[in-house]
């Protein structure tokens, strides 16, 4: 076989093993992502991930300000695609999508049509869903509806988090990509349409958005608060002071009211609604994110408390 032009377009570290797979089993033509940004107090301009990786290898990396620029579309054209791999990038207009000839998909971190939209991995969190997955799916002009090819389905272990859940769904994004281009070359397959009528949203989240509120059942609220976790992650008032909780697990009920608190046996222990929560990991503002056992060896603080 003659070996496949692909294209591959992605942005951040999830990005990163789906890159590599494809790189390794057929080489990658061209990589397209975001322009560098400055970031940090320097402001200096960094590279993505996908970037950084892709020059690891030597490929030739295209950053377009703009998907609809006529530049880019030419040197896309250029290229004569068969394939172009999508995976944690940018919503393509139909010219740059339409530019491959065997075709165009992406990889959604979801299973499709459930968790449409920008945050599947935290709603699937956030919902307390047993299982989740990837889809590959060929791109159309409205995001996360286009027809089907594969899904690879996994179990979310209880309590997990969704930055637990986005470290599970990589390496499985790389199989997937990997399958999918396998099914594109044999040309052998029949996509499936998405049943609307079971579609999901799964919209941004904003950090303004998700303050905690203790006066919810303490199972939702281990969910929420662990579909925020790592990022942009949920937060409470301590004090004075932001208090960012990372991860907990469900405790007996203390007898106190929402939000009330109580430091014993070198853990913290929150009152929710019919029932408690025992904090795991959490981050006070101004602090670096700590285990609670690390926290409350050096805590000289109140044993009992409200967060607000």
């Amino acid at each position: 076989m003659i070996k496949p032009k692909i294209v591959f377009m992605g942005t951040p570290d999830f990005a990163v093993p789906t890159l590599e797979a494809i790189q390794e089993k057929w080489g990658l033509t061209a990589v397209v992502t975001v322009p560098d940004k400055p970031k940090g107090r320097g402001r200096k301009l960094m590279a993505s991930p996908v970037k950084e990786k892709a020059l690891e290898y030597g490929l030739p990396v295209l950053q377009p300000e703009k998907l609809k620029d006529e530049t880019f579309e030419q040197e896309l054209a250029a290229i004569d695609a068969d394939i172009i791999c999508v995976l944690a990038f940018r919503i393509l207009p139909r010219q740059i999508y339409t530019k491959s000839k065997l075709g165009t998909f992406n990889i959604h971190g979801s299973l499709l049509p459930r968790y449409r939209g920008a945050a599947p991995i935290n709603h699937a969190i956030i919902n307390g869903d047993k299982k989740s997955g990837v889809t590959s799916f060929l791109l159309q002009d409205v995001v996360d509806t286009g027809d089907i090819l594969l899904k690879r389905e996994i179990e979310i272990p209880d309590g997990s988090t969704a930055g637990e859940l986005h470290d599970m769904l990589m390496p499985e994004s790389a199989k997937l990509a990997i399958e999918t281009i396998d099914l594109l070359l044999e040309g052998n397959f029949q996509a499936k349409k998405q049943d609307d009528t079971e579609a999901t949203p799964a919209p941004k989240i904003f950090r303004d958005d998700i303050k905690i509120n203790w006066k919810t059942d303490a199972l939702t609220l281990r969910n929420y608060i662990h579909g925020m976790s790592p990022i942009p992650a949920a937060w409470t008032i301590w004090g004075d002071k932001n208090f960012k909780i990372l991860k907990c697990r469900l405790s007996d009920d203390l007898g106190l009211a929402p939000g009330e608190f109580v430091c014993k046996d070198n853990a913290i222990y929150v009152q929710a609604l019919n029932g408690a929560l025992k904090l795991e990991h959490f981050q006070l503002q101004g602090k670096k994110a700590l285990a609670c056992e690390d926290f409350m060896r050096g805590y000289r603080g109140e044993a009992s408390g409200k967060f607000e």
